[in-house]
This record gives C-alpha cells, sequence and structure tokens, in this order.
C-alpha cells in the first residue's frame, strides 16, 4: 500500500509541475498575441511565425493540459448516478473507469499517433507558410505526449481510487474499534 501511495504521489507531482508550467504558456499566448493585435493595428504589419507561436503555445497548453484537468478533476464528469453513490461506489467507478476507458484509450492514441510524429521528425517538418516555425514536428510531438501524461496522471488517480477501495475492504472486515485506528492511519497517509 505505500509503494502505490508513494507512487500516485510521485505521479501528482509531475502532473502538478506540468499544470504550473502551463499556466506560463497561457500568460505568454496573451502577450504574444496582443503583440500581434498590436503589430496588425498600429504598425500595419504582422508577423507569421508569431502568430505561429500563439498557436503552438495552445497546443501545447491544451494537450498538455488534459493531465492536469483530470488530476484536478476539472474534466467533464457525468455524474447523474455517480454524486449519489458512497465512497466506495465512487471508488469502483473511478477504478473501472480508469482501467476500462481512460488507459485503453491512451495507450491506443500512443500506437496510433507515434508514427505521424515520427515521419515528421523523419523530415524535421517545418512550417507551410513563409516566415512560418520550422518546430511543426514538435507540434506533432505533443499528441504521443499528451496520451502519455493522461495516461500517468490515470494510472495515479487509479491507484489512488485503488487505495481507497483496499482501506474500505480494510474498514469493513476489521471490528468496530480498530475501524477507527484504521481510518486515522489511511487519513494520515493520504495527507
Amino acid at each position: 500500500m505505500r509503494f502505490l501511495l508513494c507512487s500516485a504521489q510521485a505521479l501528482e507531482r509531475l502532473t502538478n509541475q506540468t499544470g504550473r508550467l502551463l499556466s506560463w504558456f497561457t500568460w505568454a499566448m496573451v502577450l504574444l498575441q496582443s503583440g500581434v493585435v498590436v503589430l496588425r493595428h498600429g504598425f500595419n504589419s504582422g508577423s507569421i511565425a508569431l502568430q505561429e507561436s500563439v498557436v503552438y503555445l495552445h497546443g501545447a497548453a491544451f494537450m498538455l493540459g488534459l493531465a492536469y484537468a483530470l488530476q484536478t478533476d476539472a474534466h467533464v464528469r457525468v455524474d447523474v448516478f455517480y454524486r449519489r453513490m458512497s465512497l466506495r461506489g465512487k471508488a469502483w467507478v473511478n477504478t473501472t473507469g480508469y482501467l476500462v476507458f481512460l488507459l485503453p484509450i491512451c495507450a491506443f492514441l500512443l500506437i496510433s499517433s507515434w508514427p505521424f510524429a515520427v515521419s515528421s521528425w523523419s523530415v524535421y517538418e517545418g512550417s507551410a507558410n513563409a516566415g512560418g516555425l520550422p518546430g511543426v514536428f514538435l507540434l506533432k510531438s505533443l499528441i504521443p505526449l499528451s496520451s502519455l501524461t493522461l495516461a500517468l496522471a490515470g494510472l495515479a488517480q487509479f491507484l489512488r481510487a485503488l487505495m481507497q477501495l483496499m482501506a474500505s475492504e480494510r474498514l469493513e472486515l476489521t471490528p468496530l474499534s480498530s475501524a477507527k485506528a484504521v481510518l486515522k492511519q489511511a487519513e494520515g497517509v493520504e495527507a
């Protein structure tokens, strides 16, 4: 159980750090887009590279932000039944959902997007626009990278739900007097 907790915490730290980095991407995107508007309307000029950098930052913030959204529970959840479930029921739904749906979809995305990114890297694909950024291959690499980071965040959430199920089973198997001790222990581990 300790190993599961340490693994989940390490994966969550990685996701949190990625989320913090992506918040700076959003600020940079706002500043660059403001620069594009000022150049176009104030000085009657523009920069394709500047416009494409906004697109690159937006793609990075969106694709890599999926894992952070999952971890912070900011994703869309249809919880007509979920919100009325017990903690154990929610843990079963989460464990099943991560194992049956999220992780296989992430594996499919990773496997199917890998050749797409590799072929882009093989020619160091650049922008089709004159004056554009030369790193389209980096943008295309976000697809397999985002599926990998989402899978890692999903694995951390799966481990959390699994630990919750294991703790609730212990509570059911122990007498009432020791159930409080197990609960305190589980709360101490979670904190």
